[in-house]
C-alpha cells in the first residue's frame, strides 16, 4: 500500500519541529505541537524546545501539569514551559540529550541526565530522552492535527527524521530505535545537510536546475546546538536526471552552539574577573 502522507521530524538538540505533506489534499505545513506553556496551560506552538524537566513530587498541583492525552500526569515536563521553569532549577533540567548520544564517554542508554545533579527522583538517559520528545511530538501532532479535523493513522505514512551527518552508526541505530519505541515503526533517517539542500532546491523550484550542473560539488554548513556539519554533496545526473548524493562529512560530533554558548560564557567571565567582579564557572554547564 502506497504511503497517504509524508511524516517529517526534525529531532533537534535545542528545537524540534514536524512537517507534515498530505499527498492526497497536496497540503504541506509545519504542525504546531501541543505542550505545557505553564500550569494548567495548554497552548500550541511550532517548535517543540528539546527541554525536560524533572519535577519534584510536591512542587506542582496534582493535575496541574497533565497533557490532553494523558489520563494522569507524565513524571516529567518536555517543551516550553520544561525549558523555560528549568532555568530556574537547573538541577532538574536536562537539555542536549541529543549530543550525548553520539558521546563516547558514557551508556547512552544509562540513566545519568541531568547530568552531576543531585535530584533523589529517576534520572533518564539519552535514549531515554530521545524516546520522550519524539513521544511528544507524536501525541502532539495527533492531538492538534484531530483539533483541525485531519485524522492519522501513522501506519499509512512515510516517517522521516532527520540525524546529523557527523553521527555514527551507534548514534543512528539509537535515534532509529528511540522513534520505534515512541510509536512512530519503522523511520526513514535523513542527513540534516541532505534535508536543509533539499529544502533549498524546494524554495529555488525548479530554477535549481540552473543553479547548479552535473559535476559540481556544493558544500553544505549546517551548525546546530551540539552538532556542526560540514557536508560535501556531488551534483551527478541519471537518465537525464539531475541526482545529489553526499560524498564527505566533518567528523566534529560534538561541536556546535553549546560550545559556542560555553565560549562565550567563559569570554565574559573572564572579561567580568578583569574588571573585578566574580562569577561561578559551575553554572555553566554542558
Amino acid at each position: 500500500m502506497s504511503a497517504r502522507f509524508s511524516l517529517g521530524i526534525d529531532l533537534g538538540t535545542s528545537n524540534s519541529a514536524v512537517a507534515v505533506d498530505d499527498f492526497e489534499s497536496g497540503r504541506t505545513a509545519i504542525v504546531e505541537i501541543t505542550q505545557l506553556l505553564g500550569p494548567n496551560q495548554i497552548g500550541e506552538k511550532p517548535t517543540l524546545p528539546s527541554a525536560l524537566y524533572i519535577p519534584h513530587p510536591e512542587e506542582f498541583p496534582e493535575d496541574a501539569l497533565r497533557l490532553p492525552w494523558l489520563k494522569v500526569n507524565d513524571s516529567v515536563i518536555v517543551g516550553h514551559f520544561a525549558r523555560d521553569h528549568g532555568a530556574l532549577v537547573p538541577d532538574r533540567l536536562i537539555t542536549s540529550a541529543k549530543s550525548w548520544l553520539s558521546n563516547f564517554h558514557i551508556d547512552p542508554k544509562k540513566p545519568v541526565l541531568p547530568w552531576k545533579s543531585d535530584i533523589k527522583e529517576q534520572k533518564l538517559s539519552a535514549f531515554d530522552c530521545s524516546r520522550r520528545y519524539l513521544e511528544h511530538m507524536k501525541e502532539g501532532f495527533l492531538y492538534a492535527e484531530r483539533a483541525q479535523g485531519h485524522a492519522w493513522n501513522l501506519s499509512e505514512g512515510q516517517i522521516v527524521l532527520t540525524v546529523p551527518a557527523s553521527f555514527d552508526e551507534v548514534a543512528r541505530n539509537l535515534t532509529g530505535a528511540a522513534a520505534e519505541a515512541a510509536g512512530f515503526g519503522k523511520v526513514v533517517l535523513l542527513e540534516e545537510p541532505q534535508a536543509a539542500f533539499y529544502a533549498w532546491t524546494a524554495q529555488a523550484g525548479s530554477d535549481w536546475r540552473n543553479q547548479v550542473t552535473r559535476g559540481d560539488v556544493v558544500l553544505v554548513c549546517d551548525v546546530g546546538g551540539g552538532t556542526a556539519d560540514f557536508s560535501l554533496i556531488a551534483i551527478s545526473e541519471k537518465e537525464g536526471n539531475l541526482e545529489v548524493e553526499r560524498i564527505s562529512v566533518g567528523e566534529h560530533i560534538l561541536l556546535g552552539g553549546d560550545n559556542m554558548d560555553l565560549a562565550l560564557a567563559y569570554t565574559l567571565q573572564a572579561q567580568l574577573e578583569a574588571a573585578g567582579k566574580s562569577i561561578d564557572s559551575g553554572s555553566f554547564s554542558h
